[in-house]
């Protein structure tokens, strides 16, 4: 996997090593980052994702010194030394290299790896529900993509994979429906497009931002609500909205099989449309 990061004002080979076992971020988990992508020349939304580590790092109680617009310029640059039709995943990160249980925020320091990852193609996608959920807002930084909300949504995964799934439905704490482990869930119903409702257990994706946007003004409407299991499986489609995949379907839950429908087949359409309208890296 051909990789390279950007370190201490100078980009480097991916392997260079950044942290160690004083460093706050390696046995505190003072990290954040993002991600964003790109693919066919094009990287959408990448302005937002930049602006979306700076929030997540002041949520982390670290001090970015990076503007987002540094930070975005950093990233194209970065993509340019990948071949033009190259699909890469983006990663800016900020973290604090000092403190005992607090971070010294003026120690915070920035990352930016970027390595190449192919974007996956629409296929068979299974996913279970499963018994690990995203926690409460008084009960970690949900409001923040920090490293140390994932070993959960590991283990959401571990046991979904064990079970012959590729990925997991999880809830918020009161047992309503919040996301996949790794991305925002859909579902369609009557021609409707509907997602759980933002309520500070899950972040409120930027591409499912996007793609609520696009359905709208497309004249789909879109609905954000709470939902239950039983929701999801008398749904007529799913499908999830992420920054790894974008616009996939699901096209099984448990036992229940689901066909590829057209409020997907849309979804997918308009932001790929989006998409190729967006600046080159």
């Amino acid at each position: 996997m051909a990789a390279i990061s950007y370190w201490d004002g100078e980009w480097r080979d991916a392997a260079t090593p950044l942290i160690g076992p004083q460093d706050h971020a390696f046995f505190m988990a003072s990290v954040v980052f993002d991600g964003a992508r790109a693919f066919g020349g094009r990287t959408p939304d990448l302005d937002r994702h930049c602006a979306r580590v700076i929030e997540s790092a002041r949520g982390l109680l670290l001090e970015p010194q990076l503007s987002a617009e540094r930070i975005t310029e950093l990233c194209r640059e970065g993509v340019a030394q990948f071949a033009p039709d190259a699909e890469l995943y983006i990663r800016p990160m900020f973290f604090a290299m000092r403190g005992f249980v607090l971070p010294e925020s003026g120690s915070t320091r920035f990352c930016l790896g970027i390595n190449e990852l192919a974007m996956p193609e629409p296929g068979e996608f299974a996913v279970c529900f499963s018994p690990y959920c995203r926690p409460a807002r008084n009960a970690a930084p949900t409001d923040t993509k920090a490293a140390c909300l994932y070993p959960n949504m590991q283990r959401a995964l571990a046991e979904a994979n064990a079970r012959g799934f590729q990925n997991a439905i999880t809830s918020d704490p009161n047992g309503n429906i919040a996301e996949l482990a790794t991305a925002n869930l859909w579902i369609a119903k009557d021609g409707v497009a509907i997602t759980p409702v933002c309520n500070g257990t899950f972040l409120n994706g930027i591409t499912r931002q996007r793609v609520m946007a696009l359905l709208r003004a497309d004249g789909i409407a879109v609905e954000e609500a709470t939902l239950t299991a039983a929701d999801i499986m008398g749904a007529d489609e799913v499908f999830t909205t992420g920054n790894y995949g974008k616009v996939l379907p699901i096209t099984r839950v448990e036992d229940r099989r689901f066909a590829v429908g057209p409020v997907y087949r849309r979804a997918r359409e308009l932001y790929w449309d989006f998409a190729g309208s967006q600046r080159a890296g």
